[in-house]
């Protein structure tokens, strides 16, 4: 396939879901993917935990508090599981929208059931399921209820336009998996931020402008297009998490929400930043010759870097949380079957060699 320089048009998603109610959060989803595809978008991404929900409230209630403790619930009740009908849903929707699709998500962990990763969820435009990203590191309150993810969901799926990649939250800004990523060869980067976030010390948030600073800081490390989806608050937001009469009068006015954009691989803004108080989708036209273009002037993966002196070392193979003893093995046995931590599985591309002169 000869390498692409054309133009796609690509969309970003500031929605609320159906709180915490995965079947009409999955419809509403669906009817989303369908409207930017007849609009054209070949690249749509949607806000982190996007399917049911992302859980906000521990930055206002107690996280052992009646409340919290009912919403943990209803989350882990609607998380979904991959695959099951709610992702084969989604990959409808791909397939009818002729478009890669990235999806926030809750997910129930497979290898452990009780266990709840926030990850994105990746399609393809004929509708196949290609694969997902778990963030690796919950943040703050997420750690309550969410479980880090493994470095074998970190990196770019492949599309006609070149490798396509994405993260949650506060993992871009990361800057060791802005350059995973960026030595990897993105061309394309989806962005997934929650509805609100308190990070200021007055109880205020300063998500809009951190989201926007973050997508521009990305493209200026990896030359890659980045659509940033940014979710909002839900109607009934401050009914369901118990806020106070201040704290729901801010978030009705759409403080700290929001903020979704598309930025160009010069860190121009090529769409948004929308309010956080309209739900609506984003969509820019982006030209990869603007790629190329960055490219030539500063690649950080290969001629503006020097990968004698920096190296990073990525562990892609999910950790063995037990092994099962076949009938009559002994423990050394067993302990010859386990692979020592320095020969997990690693991306040489990242590590090269050195010899000594």
């Amino acid at each position: 396939m000869a390498e692409f320089f054309g133009s796609i048009t690509a969309a970003a998603v500031q929605a609320s879901p159906v709180f915490l109610d995965l079947q009409k959060s999955t419809t509403k989803a669906c009817e989303l993917i369908r409207e930017a595809g007849s609009n054209g978008a070949k690249f749509i991404v949607f806000p982190e935990g996007f399917l049911p929900g992302h859980p906000t409230w521990f930055h206002f209630q107690p996280v052992s508090s009646p409340i919290s403790n009912e919403l943990n619930l209803r989350l882990f009740k609607n998380a979904i599981r991959v695959p099951g009908p709610e992702a084969d849903a989604i990959a409808e929707a791909a397939r009818d929208a002729e478009a890669y699709v990235v999806m926030g998500v809750c997910e129930r962990a497979s290898n452990a059931p009780g266990s709840l990763i926030n990850s994105q969820l990746f399609f393809g435009p004929d509708g196949q399921f290609l694969g997902k990203h778990q963030k690796l590191q919950p943040t703050a309150g997420e750690r309550i209820v969410h479980w880090g993810g493994w470095g074998d969901t970190l990196g770019p799926f492949q599309t006609e336009f070149g490798p396509a990649s994405a993260l949650v939250c506060g993992e871009n800004s990361n800057p060791l998996e802005i350059f995973a990523l960026t030595a990897a060869g993105t061309r394309l980067h989806g962005m997934s931020w929650p509805p609100h976030f308190r990070s200021a010390a007055d109880g205020t948030s300063l998500m809009p402008q951190t989201s926007l600073l973050a997508a521009q800081n990305f493209a200026l490390m990896s030359k890659a297009f980045v659509i940033s989806a940014c979710g909002i608050a839900h109607p009934g937001y401050a009914e369901d998490l118990g806020l106070t009469a201040e704290a729901a009068e801010r978030i009705a006015s759409g403080a700290g929400q929001g903020g979704s954009a598309i930025i160009g691989p010069d860190t121009r803004i090529l769409a948004g930043p929308l309010d956080g108080t309209t739900e609506g989708i984003l969509y820019a036209e982006l030209d990869f010759d603007q790629w190329a273009r960055q490219k030539i002037a500063q690649d950080f993966a290969g001629h503006y870097n020097r990968n004698d002196i920096f190296q990073l070392r990525i562990n892609r193979k999910p950790p063995t949380d037990y092994v099962t003893a076949d009938s009559g093995a002994t423990a050394e046995q067993l302990t010859e079957r386990l692979e020592p931590v320095e020969d997990h599985a690693t991306n040489d591309a990242f590590v090269p060699e050195l010899t000594t002169p």
